[in-house]
Parts: structure tokens; C-alpha cells; sequence
């Protein structure tokens, strides 16, 4: 299991099987092998939903974000 975060707050967001995991690596940009963080937003959560992602990962997000419309994340 891996958890997520959100990066400017390191508040826990919740942790995510491994093919939630890869998911997220095989749909955001990474900068390099050894990055573990992300930007999303709303329109890149509804996306998700549109590939398929796993619906607990999509709400999980949805809810890290309230009423914001982006946000960075990040795994370990």
C-alpha cells in the first residue's frame, strides 16, 4: 500500500493498493524515475474517471481537493 499526501500541507489523503498506484504514474507526467509528486486538478480527476481509474482512488482525489480546483500530491 502506498499513501497518498497532500504536498504543501503533508496532510494524509488516504493510502492506495498498487494498481491504484501505477494508475496515477502511468496517467501524470513524472519529471524523472525517482519523482513522487503530482499536480491534479478537476478536469484531470474527471478524466481519470473517463480511463477508468478506480472509483475509490476518484473519490479519494475528489475529496483531497473540496473546494479547491488543483492541488500537488504526493506518494510513499
Amino acid at each position: 500500500m502506498a499513501k497518498l499526501y497532500n504536498k504543501d500541507s503533508g496532510t494524509l489523503l488516504g493510502e492506495i493498493n498498487a494498481q491504484q498506484l501505477q494508475f496515477l504514474i502511468d496517467e501524470l507526467e513524472e519529471e524523472d524515475s525517482a519523482d513522487r509528486d503530482y499536480y491534479i486538478n478537476r478536469d484531470q480527476i474527471d478524466i481519470f474517471e473517463e480511463n477508468g481509474a478506480d472509483a475509490q482512488l476518484v473519490q479519494m482525489l475528489r475529496a483531497a481537493l473540496g473546494e479547491n480546483e488543483d492541488m500537488e500530491i504526493r506518494w510513499e
